[in-house]
């Protein structure tokens, strides 16, 4: 069937809108990673990989390490929270739903960057955590929790929460429940259910929110400003800094290719246990 002019012309603009604003802008920044700095126009001939090899300074290497190590508690803190609490809204009444869906998106009409000022506020010398624990005489002088690895968490894990329970909901909400009840029925106990069925089941939600909450966490250089200080950087403060501060395009391009390499073996990850989960279920049919 041939398809009309008006899809063939929303489609041409699609492709168009992707190519000019997606493509374009990754290519020029692989292209860029591999010139040669220069004071005056940035990025110059002849192509050279020095920026990939400066990565692995000792220097750079570590802040990369670091912004791992970072990324990756917030990554498993918001795992821990999101993951009980995805189930208990699954199993919750379509208009409870609702409502714990409402109270987890309203953060989102406040811009990012105040609510990570609030977050100051409240973990500074004179915040409120301090005053309380202070008030109810858990501590006797303030705590340092403003400016070291304790905030950069914080703040990550609160920011990025919501984006791994929604995909956690979604795996929960097309859970089978007859094959629990199956389990159950066969005298599976709690965890052997949760082990051998309801884990590799939500599995790509597991793996979908690690996606969305470990990526966007290595970039956000405005938390690390804010909450760490100039000890606990993350992979955006080096990118933010080389193009901004240094002016050396080439190698904040080199940083940029290597986050969207990670970000490429990650959705490749994401892919196989969801084609996994896709052939357990295949199995099962089998089975039946």
């Amino acid at each position: 069937m041939s398809q009309s002019p008006f899809r063939r012309f929303i489609i041409i603009l699609t492709l168009a809108w992707l190519a000019l604003f997606v493509l374009a802008p990754h290519f020029l920044v692989v292209l860029t990673s591999v010139m040669t700095p220069d004071a005056e126009h940035l990025a110059v001939w002849p192509v050279t990989l020095d920026a990939y090899a400066r990565i692995w300074e000792p220097l750079y290497a570590d802040v990369f390490w670091q912004s791992l190590a970072l990324s990756a508690k917030a990554t498993l803190i918001c795992l821990l929270l999101g993951y009980p609490f995805a189930y208990i809204v699954a199993k919750m009444s379509p208009a409870w739903r609702a409502f714990m869906m409402f109270l987890m998106i309203i953060p989102f009409w406040t811009n990012s960057l105040i609510r990570t000022y609030a977050i100051k506020l409240l973990l500074g010398n004179k915040g409120l955590f301090n005053w309380v624990l202070e008030a109810i005489g858990v501590i006797d002088a303030p705590i340092q929790m403003i400016y070291t690895e304790f905030a950069v968490v914080f703040g990550l894990t609160y920011i990025l929460l919501p984006f791994m329970a929604l995909p956690l909901i979604s795996s929960f909400d097309k859970l089978d429940k007859d094959l629990i009840e199956a389990g159950h029925d066969l005298g599976a106990g709690f965890w052997q259910r949760f082990y051998h069925i309801v884990l590799p089941l939500t599995m790509p939600g597991v793996v979908a929110g690690c996606l969305i909450v470990f990526l966007p966490a290595m970039g956000m250089f405005y938390v690390a400003d804010l909450l760490g200080g100039a000890k606990n950087l993350l992979l955006g403060n080096i990118i933010k800094n080389q193009f901004l501060v240094v002016r050396d395009w080439p190698f904040g391009s080199a940083f940029s290719v290597t986050l969207i390499v990670i970000m490429g073996l990650m959705l490749w990850l994401y892919y196989a246990a969801n084609k996994k989960v896709q052939r357990m279920g295949g199995l099962d049919d089998q089975n039946l």
